[in-house]
């Protein structure tokens, strides 16, 4: 892929996640993909911030979609070669601070099969 591609799986990334649309967010990822995030390491100590295959990722994002009704993220940038893109975005929640966060997804075939976030 190019990065023209794979920074458009990055933008229906946002979009899905923003509309809190879990089935088009899944859709993007490949059914064993892997997730690693500080917020998992807290909340979930036993993943040590690690799931893996779409039910986890299930799971993960159902939780936050029902925890914080208004979670947003904003991108400001987004970088990409022919596998991976590069994404900052802003974290904004009502009540809470915003959070600039990174985060890089790795795409194979059309589909994510590893992301990774990196916060404060």
């Amino acid at each position: 892929m190019n990065p023209n591609e794979i920074e458009a799986i990055a933008i229906k990334w946002f979009d899905a996640f923003n509309t809190h649309n879990l089935e088009k967010l899944l859709a993007l990822y490949h059914n064993d993909a892997q997730h690693f995030s500080p917020k998992l390491k807290i909340r979930k100590p036993e993943t040590n911030g690690f799931v893996q295959g779409k039910n986890a990722l299930r799971e993960w994002w159902q939780d936050a979609f029902d925890r914080l009704p208004t979670l947003n993220y904003n991108y400001t940038t987004l970088t990409a070669n022919n596998n991976m893109v590069f994404m900052e975005y802003i974290r904004k929640v009502d009540n809470e601070d915003d959070m600039l966060v990174a985060e890089v997804l790795e795409v194979k075939d059309g589909l994510i099969v590893a992301s990774r976030v990196y916060h404060g």
